[in-house]
């Protein structure tokens, strides 16, 4: 059982990046024990100076596309992930869906919602 779980967010542009962005964000509000990753600077982070931070807790891969960017940058640097969450197909279940890559309206927040739970769940079987 580990202490804190690190959920690692999508930093795309695309409507989905931002629904998995917000839901992080809603997640380390709701819990003390969850850190999150930037992407951006773990993508160029090339000397490994935040390797050791990366590896101390369980990470979450929270994807917004089909590209899965977060798991390709975290495997390029020699990271497992714990768990990945692929915000498109979590929402494909739902009749509702995020439209604008910079700001959220209704129908993106109630993404946000589906996400965040989805996140809270998984973060409650790592710790």
């Amino acid at each position: 059982m580990d202490e804190k779980v690190a959920l690692a967010p999508c930093n795309g542009m695309s409507a989905n990046g931002l629904v998995s962005r917000v839901a992080v964000g809603d997640c380390r509000k709701q819990n003390g024990n969850v850190i999150s990753i930037c992407m951006g600077s773990t993508s160029a982070d090339f000397e490994g100076k935040n390797n050791g931070m990366l590896k101390k807790y369980p990470i979450v891969a929270v994807n917004g596309c089909p590209n899965g960017c977060v798991n390709k940058i975290l495997k390029n640097k020699g990271i497992d992930v714990a768990d990945t969450v692929a915000v498109n197909e979590v929402l494909e279940d739902y009749e509702v869906s995020a439209k604008d890559p910079f700001r959220l309206d209704s129908e993106a927040e109630e993404c946000v919602k589906i996400i965040t739970e989805k996140l809270n769940k998984l973060i409650g079987d790592l710790i």
